[in-house]
């Protein structure tokens, strides 16, 4: 008898840990693998992050936030937000600007070179998003992507855990001086 004891208690056991994971999968934290370069150098073609699923449901999204969306079903990008509802956001000469301010972004090459754009002010309920790797990024100067609705976040990206030798926190922070 002693044998289905444990046998139930292992069963019992996995079966706990199973139905923990998913929910914390469903609800708290998702694992996304980087795809492409469009986020290089902050982030790694075939790397894998942590997003938190829970944080926009307590917290607005803010500049410099990595964040996960879902641009068409069952494609999902990763994107860098630069302006929130209400901002102004300009490209001149390859500066960004928020709200008439030069965006620091140390996270970026020196030399970058991005076309013109704007000036455009991002709507109600929406964020202006890029890559960090701006030449090849398909990102919200595109008419395909634009504005990116808050509906359709997963969440905010915030370490990347694989490989191990590469595990970081993921730096949030836009300076607009």
């Amino acid at each position: 008898m002693s044998r289905w004891k444990e046998l139930w208690d292992w069963t019992r056991s996995i079966l706990i840990a199973v139905v923990l994971a998913l929910l914390i999968r469903m609800f708290l934290f998702e694992v996304f693998v980087v795809e492409g370069r469009s986020m290089y150098p902050t982030l790694v073609e075939t790397e894998r992050l942590m997003v938190n699923k829970i944080i926009y449901h307590f917290d607005e999204p803010e500049p410099g936030d990595v964040i996960v969306f879902e641009h068409e079903p069952g494609r999902d990008f990763i994107k860098r937000v630069i302006g929130v509802e209400g901002d102004r956001v300009e490209i001149k000469q390859g500066q960004v600007y928020l709200n008439d301010q030069p965006l620091d972004e140390p996270y970026l090459f020196d030399d970058i070179l991005m076309y013109d754009y704007g000036p455009v002010e991002v709507p109600p309920d929406y964020l202006f998003v890029l890559g960090d790797h701006r030449q090849n990024s398909m990102d919200s100067r595109d008419p395909r992507v634009g504005f990116v609705s808050q509906e359709y976040l997963k969440g905010r990206a915030f370490l990347i855990f694989w490989p191990p030798w590469e595990a970081r926190v993921i730096d949030s922070e836009v300076d607009n001086h």
